[in-house]
């Protein structure tokens, strides 16, 4: 009777043990993340790129394509929490 009691004390105490919350980073949760791509095949006609980073809820980027007319053009653009999509679009 000793050595039950013993192991049901010892697993009410173990149960209590795993269901306290544990603490957790709170920056393990924060969206990061880099990414990019090139396709340069001048005999199809094709020269276009994107490249994009992201760190919590700012994110920055650029993409850019060869127009038809021969003309790059090139698509910077940033998003900074609740400001939206911002870009800024040139060509060269």
């Amino acid at each position: 009777l000793p050595q039950v009691l013993l192991l049901t004390a010892t697993l009410a105490v173990l149960s209590c043990v795993l269901a306290v919350p544990q603490l957790r980073d709170p920056q393990a949760n924060v969206p990061r993340y880099e990414f990019g791509y090139e396709v340069n095949a001048p005999d199809y006609g094709n020269d276009f790129a994107h490249a994009e980073r992201r760190d919590g809820s700012d994110t920055s980027g650029q993409y850019r394509v060869l127009l038809p007319d021969g003309r790059m053009q090139i698509v910077s653009y940033t998003v900074n929490g609740d400001s939206g999509y911002v870009a800024q679009v040139s060509y060269e």
